[in-house]
């Protein structure tokens, strides 16, 4: 018999391997997850609820059909072209110091042409605008 007290070795438990797994899952789901962008704002354009402004300027109404078809002060642009819609509004606003510019679009305009018509405004030094809206029911 052997009574002598035998060196028993620690027991370890190696994480490395369980590491390992938890990184693969977690880079599984990370790839495998798709992102649903759902916007939650409802647009309904061209009204606004609030008042209009009482002070009178001259005006410098620039209407846009639901084509895209510029119109200065009533009178038809000839061309959609941002730089014929820009010696149009030169041309329109010439004598007039700082004009209140209003800009008219139908509620189907495409965006492209209102973003032309805020470009030539631009380049013309018109830095203010506004947009003409019906008032919400």
């Amino acid at each position: 018999m052997n009574f002598r007290k035998k060196d028993r070795e620690e027991l370890d438990l190696n994480l490395t391997p369980l590491i390992d797994v938890v990184f693969l899952l977690l880079i599984f789901f990370m790839v495998s997850t798709t992102f649903d962008r759902q916007s939650e704002i409802a647009i309904a354009l061209p009204e606004s609820s609030s008042e209009p402004v009482s002070e009178k300027k001259q005006e410098l109404l620039i209407t846009i059909d639901a084509k895209g078809h510029y119109f200065v002060n009533q009178e038809e642009v000839v061309s959609s072209r941002i730089d014929i819609l820009r010696s149009a509004i030169f041309t329109a606003a010439k004598g007039v110091d700082s004009p209140q510019v209003v800009i008219q679009a139908d509620r189907l305009t495409p965006h492209q042409a209102v973003i032309g018509a805020m470009d030539a405004l631009r380049q013309l030094g018109f830095n203010q605008l506004t947009f003409a809206t019906l008032k919400a029911q």
